[in-house]
C-alpha cells in the first residue's frame, strides 16, 4: 500500500475546544502518523501520513472538529511522507 501525506492548517475557533486532542485520537484510530499543534495565529497545525482513504476521512473529520469547535477553513497541502512512528501533540 502507498504511503500519502499532507499537512493542514485549520482555522476558526479550534484552539481551546480540544481540537488537538480529538485530532490525535481519531488519527490514531485511523492509523496515521504525524502531529498536531497549535499555532501563534490562532490555527492548528496537522501533519499526517498513511492510507489515502484514512487521510480522505481524516481531513473528512477535520473539516468539521470535535464539539465546541468552529472550523471555519482547511487549508491542505500535500506532501512526501516523512516516516513518522507514530501521532503526537507538539507543543
Amino acid at each position: 500500500m502507498e504511503e500519502k501525506a499532507f499537512s493542514a492548517l485549520i482555522s476558526g475557533r479550534v484552539q481551546g475546544v480540544g481540537f488537538r486532542h480529538s485530532a490525535q485520537n481519531q488519527a490514531r484510530r485511523l492509523r496515521l502518523r504525524g502531529w498536531v499543534r497549535n499555532n501563534a495565529y490562532g490555527e492548528v497545525e496537522v501533519w499526517a501520513e498513511g492510507s489515502q482513504e484514512n487521510l480522505s476521512r481524516f481531513l473528512t473529520w477535520l473539516r468539521q472538529g470535535p464539539d465546541y469547535s468552529q472550523v471555519e477553513e482547511v487549508r491542505k497541502t500535500d506532501q512526501v511522507p516523512q516516516g513518522y512512528g507514530g501521532f503526537d501533540i507538539r507543543a
